[in-house]
């Protein structure tokens, strides 16, 4: 410990801490632009500047460790003058479109000129060209380069949580700017789009590809029957936006709004993630049995991230992943089958649509493979948290007035299982319990499977645990984040390391974290949203994905069996390798 003064303040902080750290603690707020903890510490703005006594320059406060006896002043009028400089330099360089901008009113740049009363700038105003600044508006990642204030914690991010290497530096000195690596086109790229680069921008220069349009162009169509589903992981974020609390932002809620807003359908990939699990833990079991298994494991195939990551990276993997779609394609498909007929409507006059935590789901729905018969798509648009938000905006849908509604009928039950699908961890729990069943004819007596789950303070790059599956003793592994995923494909590959069956969500803590949910300026979300949605799980009576008396009756009436001929045909898929930037 150290005993030092802030703005004549005497505090103690461990000696570790950054001056920007022990400021926090003793409640100073010392502005910043680019500090992301551990990540990107580099001072590069220069808004975080304070003085120290016996320094004849400022210092970065979010870099510069405290010291004994340290005096440090962050309200003098030389720190007040160098931010506002600083800020004015950011801003001549900085498209300040804010009225058109996706982060209007939620951009930490925008919120510190307001902070400084920057009402003016006298400097001259520096734009890309528009060579430069071009972008592929069919990418479901969108770049706004003249919104970028080089802070760096895009390349930051990819490189050393995603390992991805997706961002650089180009140029030098004054025309140094942030662009895709290796002077290529982002679609020349690895790029898993798992979208951590846009949650930790802390202005507008990273988005998604807004489809809000063509969902509205649906709804206004009189010859379209128009459904929604809700992915798990969306049900815990949604309305942070409105400042609801958990306990408000009841899914029920949501679906009310849903409604309210013109779609003629509204259901919860909940329900479909059961049914992978039908599917995926009987493919498990049988692989398993055997002995498919025995070089290297099973592979969920849940996160588009992951299995666009594999491609380029691990094709030789490729055999290993389930050949199960996704939730989201797998209640797509049923929609387009089970649901058409039963309503009696053509696949093409539904228009699907699924609200995802994941900027990838836009890229998987798109793909080949992912078509029914016909070429007709699973799932015509996804829209990203952020774009409900937005929507819900557009159709001034005021939350706290909604009447709740409710799922609709045939495909409306879902277990806990479903549920936990939204946090990393959660599929494999999910399938331990049904596979567990599966083997034995009885459901295991724990099926709280505390070693798999993330936590917060988890310091491995992954989470391994062995569980007696009957008379079989089974080794799993869960990963998420893709260095972290990258280092346990390397162990495995080189045989430090065996396990039977693997789960891996691309963005770190899983979909509870993803790259479609609400940005935060100050606070990161994803470990409560996960929590919120074990804590739904843990108080459902339903918590076996076998048990969804709805998934029973889909089976009884129109699959068949699990990995049946019907249901290989619709709920599964071949993964095909790629080459290098075509993933």
């Amino acid at each position: 410990m150290v005993n030092m003064k802030i703005n004549g303040r005497d505090i103690t902080v461990p000696e570790e801490m950054t001056i920007l750290e022990a400021s926090a603690g003793a409640g100073i707020s010392i502005p910043h632009l680019c500090y992301l903890k551990g990540i990107n510490d580099i001072g590069a703005c220069r808004v975080c500047c304070v003085e120290v006594e016996g320094d004849e320059k400022l210092v970065a406060s979010c870099k510069t460790q405290v010291q004994e006896g340290m005096v440090v002043r962050t309200d003098t009028k030389r720190v007040r003058d160098a931010v506002t400089t600083n800020l004015r330099l950011i801003l001549s360089q900085h498209d300040n479109s804010c009225n058109t901008c996706v982060r209007n009113e939620n951009c930490q740049l925008q919120t510190l000129a307001k902070d400084f009363n920057l009402l003016d700038n006298p400097y001259h105003k520096q734009q890309l060209s528009e060579k430069l600044a071009q972008w592929d508006a069919s990418f479901p990642l969108i770049r706004d380069a003249n919104k970028c204030i080089k802070c760096m914690r895009c390349i930051q991010i990819c490189d050393k949580v995603q390992g991805m290497h997706v961002w650089d530096l180009a140029a030098t000195g004054g025309r140094t700017r942030v662009d895709v690596s290796g002077n290529r086109a982002v679609t020349e790229t690895d790029c898993t789009l798992c979208g951590q680069c846009i949650v930790h921008c802390p202005v507008g220069a990273l988005k998604e590809r807004d489809d809000i349009g063509d969902v509205l162009d649906a709804i206004a169509d009189p010859e379209m029957t128009t459904v929604v589903q809700i992915a798990p992981a969306v049900r815990a974020a949604w309305g942070e936006h409105g400042g609801l609390t958990r306990e408000q932002a009841k899914v029920d809620r949501l679906a009310g709004a849903l409604r309210q807003m013109g779609f003629d359908y509204v259901f919860d990939t909940s329900f479909s993630a059961d049914l992978t699990i039908m599917e995926e833990a009987n493919e498990f079991v049988e692989r398993l049995t055997a002995g498919e298994l025995a070089e290297y494991p099973m592979f969920t195939s849940c996160c588009p991230g992951w299995v666009r990551f594999v491609k380029s990276r691990y094709p030789q993997l490729l055999g290993q992943l389930s050949t199960a779609k996704s939730p989201q394609q797998m209640f797509g498909a049923v929609i387009k089958s089970y649901f058409a007929e039963k309503i009696g409507k053509s696949p093409e006059k539904i228009f699907s649509v699924s609200i995802m935590p994941c900027v990838s789901k836009k890229d998987e729905c798109a793909m080949d493979s992912m078509k029914g018969d016909g070429g007709v798509p699973d799932v015509d648009v996804v829209l990203t948290t952020r774009e409900l938000e937005r929507l819900l905006r557009m159709e001034q849908i005021h939350l706290e007035t909604v009447t709740e509604g409710h799922f609709d009928s045939l495909m409306a039950d879902y277990s806990g299982a479903g549920v936990i699908f939204g946090v990393t961890g959660g599929v494999m729990e999910a399938a331990l319990r049904s596979a567990v069943y599966f083997v034995t004819g009885e459901n295991p007596t724990v099926i709280d499977f505390e070693d798999v789950r993330d936590h917060e303070s988890g310091a491995k790059p992954w989470r391994e645990a062995t569980y007696q599956v009957g008379d079989v003793t089974v080794r799993v592994a869960v990963a998420s984040g893709l260095s972290n995923t990258d280092a346990l494909c390397r162990a495995i590959l080189k045989g430090r390391v065996h396990y039977d069956f693997v789960e891996i969500m691309a963005c770190p803590n899983g979909c509870s974290g993803g790259g479609g949910q609400p940005i935060h300026t100050d606070s990161d979300e994803r470990f409560d949203r996960g929590r919120h949605l074990y804590a739904l799980d843990k108080d459902m009576k339903l918590r076996f994905s076998h048990e969804n008396p709805d998934i029973i009756k889909l089976y009884d009436d129109y699959l068949g069996k699990p990995l049946g001929e019907r249901a290989h045909h619709l709920l599964h898929t071949v993964h095909e390798s790629a080459p290098t930037g075509t993933v």
